[in-house]
């Protein structure tokens, strides 16, 4: 995120971070009206011993089950299929069946680990090596919904399937957490928010930054105002996973058009393998939804199946610039982007640029940015936020960096947070509470004596020991507690009954994503209209992206 960083400086930057959420903890508020209890569910205190359990966090617990885990199938077992089986837990969630069309993900993948560091642990980590003698396969996942014993679906699917197998397993009396982003379109999202209300079942989307300490703790550090007036945010994602195919010493090529292309592999173009054109010969696709089996391999490439690198990768860090700032809505995006570099038959962009301007505390709708009158710019309240995403050149890790008057903040690939005042990357700092007044940064305190020392302690047990959770096993787990707490006869509407990315919350993320695309294609400035993020209007911004029948 910074480029000059150094080790030292970024070892200084973890050491404030925990510095200042050692501190906050022990505040009797961490400022704009966030409680201590909120901030560490009542679990940190300076000098504690344990690290705070994210269940508690979160505010759920495995006393709802009893061993009675929800009864679980995954519809998609892909790249992110693999994912969410290999961070589930069996005692919340389990999984008794799963369904995939394809025998290269059936067959082995998805029972089998991959390779350290991959989060896809396989079915048999969780159930033992005979997990396929107990997890029963379909290939068509109606044959899943009709089954009355399973009580919830997973879904990670190809986009443009979600809203059509949410809904359909919500009227089968199934509970739904769906990998993001929500829908292909937003009109389809208002559909599966109608749907859930329609037949009074739980719908979740797999925003995982909704249940990450690490952006949690992130977050109650920049509400809090120790970064003083935020103006600025800069997220990026950055990938270079493109490889040229070989033909012996040369690049392969392939014929496109009148012509012919270098050929490469990347994670959306995959090779289509020999076990699934044998499997699927003969087979009508269009009854799963896919053309071919080009399509249905590469359906990250095609408009009509997916969304493009704003729908996977920009929803996810937009999320949590949209969490920073309190969930606002943005007043507006310009962006810029193409296939700039693959010569294949994608038709999403592989690089993309965007800024976004969301409204600041004092924010002024009426005043304009600039006085033509007084040839000056008003003070208008204000924070820019650009995002990009290049497929070619992975030279920065992905993260987030928020700028204040007071402080800077860095998330780096779900990992790390650092933390500098104003005084420079090299400037140990801590945190002042207490006066009434917000908490600030303070670089001119020692941080070398005990109550210092005790801070940094407390700020790492809140952040928890060993590589942060990226919140995977956290959704899954609140989701399959909501189920069961609704069992009870708990109020559906108690705000800890609810996923914290819930329909609306996900329809916004998936408005901000869509509308960024559409400013791109328009090559136009949009700006964002409130009738959009009502469920039951039937305003969108991408009126224009409308479902292919096949």
């Amino acid at each position: 995120m910074a480029l000059d960083m150094t080790p030292e400086q970024k070892a200084i930057g973890r050491a404030n971070f925990q510095r200042a959420v050692g501190k906050l903890a022990e505040a009797p508020t961490v400022g704009e009206g966030v409680t201590r209890r909120r901030f560490m569910q009542g679990l940190v205190a300076a000098g504690a011993t344990m690290p705070v359990a994210a269940a508690a966090y979160f505010g759920y617990s495995n006393s709802a089950f009893t061993g009675r885990p929800v009864k679980a199938a995954l519809i998609g077992a892909g790249d992110e299929g693999g994912v969410l089986v290999g961070e589930h837990n069996p005692a919340y969630l389990e999984f008794v069946a799963f369904s995939d069309i394809r025998p290269s993900n059936f067959r082995e993948r998805i029972f089998k680990a991959e390779p350290a560091p991959s989060p896809r642990r396989g079915f048999n980590f969780h159930y033992g090596n005979n997990a396929r003698d107990i997890i029963r396969h379909h290939v068509d996942y109606r044959e899943i919904l009709s089954n009355p014993d399973i009580e919830a679906v997973v879904i990670a699917l190809p986009l443009h399937l979600h809203a059509k197998v949410a809904m359909e397993a919500m009227d089968a009396g199934k509970h739904v957490l769906c990998e993001k982003l929500m829908a292909w379109n937003i009109t389809q999202c208002k559909a599966m928010i109608r749907k859930a209300e329609e037949t009074n079942r739980i719908l979740s989307i797999g925003h995982q930054r909704h249940y990450s300490m690490l952006y949690a703790h992130a977050t109650a550090v920049i509400k809090s105002g120790v970064l003083g007036d935020v103006t600025h945010i800069r997220a990026l994602w950055h990938r270079n996973n493109a490889r040229p195919v070989m033909d012996g010493n040369q690049p392969k090529t392939e014929r496109m058009g009148n012509g012919r292309i270098p050929v490469y592999r990347d994670s959306w173009r995959k090779d289509v393998t020999s076990e699934d054109k044998e499997f699927l010969r003969g087979r009508d696709l269009r009854q799963f939804g896919y053309k071919d089996i080009n399509e249905l391999v590469r359906w990250r490439l095609f408009r009509r199946t997916g969304g493009g690198l704003m729908a996977e990768l920009g929803s996810h860090q937009l999320d949590a610039c949209s969490i920073f700032l309190g969930k606002v809505r943005p007043i507006a995006v310009t962006a810029v982007g193409g296939k700039n570099f693959y010569q294949d038959e994608r038709e999403v962009e592989d690089s993309v640029f965007c800024t976004f301007e969301f409204p600041a505390p004092g924010y002024d709708a009426n005043r304009p940015n600039y006085d033509r009158d007084r040839h000056a710019f008003n003070q208008r309240k204000v924070v820019t936020v650009t995002y990009s995403s290049i497929n070619t050149n992975s030279f920065e890790p992905y993260g987030e960096c928020v700028m204040g008057s007071e402080g800077t903040l860095v998330l780096e690939g779900e990992q790390n947070v650092m933390l500098w005042g104003g005084g420079g990357r090299s400037t140990a700092v801590t945190v002042t509470t207490g006066g009434g007044r917000r908490p600030a940064i303070d670089s001119s305190a020692s941080t070398d004596g005990p109550g210092e020392r005790q801070a940094a302690a407390s700020g790492q047990n809140a952040l928890g020991h060993g590589p942060p959770s990226r919140g995977y096993r956290e959704e899954m787990e609140h989701f399959a507690y909501c189920i069961r707490m609704r069992d009870q006869g708990m109020e559906r509407d108690r705000a800890d009954l609810k996923p914290r990315c819930g329909g609306e919350a996900a329809m916004a993320d998936a408005i901000i994503a869509l509308t960024a695309n559409q400013a791109i294609r328009r090559q136009q400035r949009i700006e964002f209209q409130n009738a959009w993020f009502d469920p039951r209007s039937a305003e969108v911004p991408d009126s224009d992206m409308v479902e292919e029948r096949l």
